[in-house]
This record gives C-alpha cells, structure tokens and sequence, in this order.
C-alpha cells in the first residue's frame, strides 16, 4: 500500500480511538507509525502529535457546538499540563525511563480494570464528587477543592506526557471520573479539549526545530479527522458501559504496549 494511503489508514484508527474514549490517540499514534510506517520514534512523536492534537480539536469543537465540553475546567487543565509538562521533558533525561514505563503500565491496567468494573455498575456516587454541575446554569459549580484537584489533575498528565512522551487522556479521563459527576460523554469532550490544548506548544515547537514529518503528518491528521468526525456521530448512540468498557480495553492495550516498550520490543 501507498505510504500516504497507509498513513491515512493508521490515522482513522487513532481519531476513532480519540471519538470513543477521548484519550489514548497520543499513546497509540506513536507504536503504529513505528509499526506501520517504519518511522523512528523521534520521527513519529511529532506526527503523532499533530495528528491526535488536530483530532481532538476537531472533536472538542464538536463538543463545543453540544454544549458538551466543559471549556473553564479543560482550560484550567490545560494550562496546568502545559506548565509542568517541561519539567517532565527535564526528570526524563534524570531518570531511568524503563522503571518509570513499566510503573506506568501497571498504573494504567490498574485504571483498566477499575474502569471495566465501574461499567458493571448501575450508578456512581455522584454526590461525593468534589466538582459539581449546576444543572439550572449548565456548569460545574466552582469551589477551591474542585479548582485544586482539576490543577493537580493537569499537573499530573501534563508531567507524565513529559516524562513518558504519551498523551494526557488516560490520567484526565479517570480523574475527570473521580473528581466530578459529569457524564461520560462530557468527561470525553472536555478530555480532547485539553488534548488540544496541550498539543499546540509540542506542535509548534516540532515544526520550529524542522522535526516536523509533513508528508506523513497531514494524511495522518486528516484520516484521524475525518475517523473523528464520523466516529462522534456513532458514540452518540452508544451506552455509557460500553464505552467505559472500550476505554478500559484500550488502556489495557496501551499497558501491554508501554510494557513492550520498557523491554525495547520494537521501540527501542
């Protein structure tokens, strides 16, 4: 197959990932054009990154025009992961990435399996949710405990994207869960926003050093999309356990990949 085609292709997989579970677009973006394309790995990060960041934009326009995307919250997260996100890029040069990938993948098929059994629940506890939505304004009620845990979340996926090089969405998917009582598909449209947000400076910064694959990175962003596009007209019509179901199955696989990637199958 034509590269461009091929590139076009992997790309409709990740916007799909993206459509139904508002993260882990960065995370597998980066194995499959490694894989699939045969890029390197610092060749693959950046169209990686366009692709997803251009997806998720779209997405979280989408989102926008709903009234799905709870803008105060994904901004306040965003800013916060773009603030501690050089730091994480710093601690990485430090530390040994190994230990760290396979602390990650544990952490994140902990999440998978916490997030497949909250699917078999019929209800959350809603009330114990430190963000609350104010059903007659439309928003989440602000209070210093929600605006301190929505930061530490952005801190915290922010840093991991620098340390690991993978995308925030599988920390602000769970936390957003755990933090607030939004409804999944709010929780996904605001996770995409900050996806967004957070990948303009790693864009901007790739296409100023002229790491930037353009031949590969715009088939790649236009078939994640267009995958992204038609994918959110389907998960409308999807069950919240079902999703719930999906995102864990796709942490699940991002585990076993960042596991692959700590022993160097293939991405050493």
């Amino acid at each position: 197959m034509d590269s461009t085609l091929l590139a076009a292709a992997l790309g409709v997989l990740i916007g799909l990932v993206l459509a139904f579970t508002g993260a882990g677009g960065g995370v597998l973006a980066i194995p499959l054009l490694v894989f699939g394309l045969h890029l390197s790995v610092q060749q693959a990060g950046p169209v990686g990154l366009f692709a997803v960041g251009m997806a998720a934009a779209v997405g979280a326009a989408v989102g926008l025009r709903q009234g799905v995307v709870r803008y105060r919250a994904a901004t306040l997260i965003g800013i916060a992961g773009m603030l501690t996100a050089p730091l994480g890029v710093v601690l990485a040069q430090l530390l040994p990435s190994r230990p760290l990938l396979v602390a990650f993948a544990v952490v994140l098929a902990y999440s998978a399996w916490r997030m497949w059994r909250q699917s078999a629940l019929p209800t959350s506890d809603a009330a114990a949710a430190l963000c609350q939505m104010d059903v007659a304004k439309g928003r989440l009620r602000w209070t210093r405990r929600c605006a301190l845990a929505l930061a530490g979340t952005g801190m915290s996926s922010g840093l991991l994207s620098g340390l690991l090089g993978v995308g925030g969405g599988f920390v602000i998917v769970p936390a957003l869960a755990r933090h607030t009582d939004l409804d999944l598909r709010m929780i996904q449209a605001t996770s995409l926003a900050v996806i967004a947000w957070v990948s303009v400076s790693g864009i901007a910064a790739a296409t100023l050093q002229g790491s930037m694959r353009w031949e590969m990175a715009f088939p790649f962003g236009m078939g994640a999309i267009i995958a992204m596009l038609a994918g959110q007209r389907i998960v409308g019509k999807l069950k919240a356990e079902r999703l719930r179901q999906a995102f864990a199955a796709v942490s699940a696989l991002v585990a076993l990949l960042m596991l692959a990637k700590a022993v160097g199958w293939g991405l050493s």
